[in-house]
């Protein structure tokens, strides 16, 4: 049985095998993936986003297809920040009145111990064809959200203008549940995360 400790050590290996670190957690059990990334030092987080390049993912991988609209899907994430590392990004499709034909999106917001001071860092997600990622666009606010969501506000509202407002998060492919994401702004930042998506 593969164990968190496999994965991180996986992960720590000069190179990154990629391919094994996916068939380790694709064989892992949900909490044992939620308990590896949960060890996941920044350093491992960069050197992962820089081993997932070039691997695709798409909006299907985020919340699958088949999930009923305005239904939330869980990712447990773990970032770099120096302190309040663990958070959820909570993502669902949206009701038909707002899915068009020419761009699949999701709505999602970050769940997190100081969402009362950032307030709740809406976006819409969406494919990038160019680089096979996926864009997390705080930029951009859905029009509606699942009834036990917290309100919708603007991102330069509270100190979400330091936080969420103009920043965009990539997302590239580590397995089927797993992601590793970097934040921009204008710039990439030195800010990375990874999302493991329980179902």
């Amino acid at each position: 049985m593969t164990t968190a400790a496999d994965i991180v050590s996986a992960i720590e290996n000069e190179p990154i095998d990629v391919d094994a670190v996916e068939a380790l957690f694709d064989e892992a059990t949900p909490d044992t993936r939620v308990e590896a990334i949960r060890q996941f030092s920044p350093r491992m987080q960069r050197r992962l986003f820089a081993a997932a390049t070039g691997r695709e993912v798409s909006v299907d991988a985020v919340v699958p297809p088949d999930t009923p609209p305005l239904t939330e899907v869980i990712h447990e994430g773990q970032n770099t920040l120096p302190a309040f590392r663990s958070f959820q990004k909570r993502f669902c499709l949206p009701s038909a009145e707002h899915q068009t034909d020419n761009r699949r999106v999701l709505w999602g917001y970050n769940h997190q111990t100081f969402s009362g001071i950032t307030g709740p860092g809406y976006f819409v997600a969406y494919d990038d064809s160019e680089t096979g990622e996926v864009v997390i666009d705080y930029r951009e606010l859905p029009p509606e959200h699942p009834e036990e969501w917290p309100p919708i506000i603007d991102n330069k509202a509270k100190l979400g203008r330091f936080v969420y407002a103009g920043m965009v998060d990539r997302l590239r492919r580590v397995s089927d549940h797993v992601t590793i994401g970097r934040a921009y702004k204008s710039k990439p930042m030195n800010a990375f995360f990874t999302l493991v998506r329980v179902d």
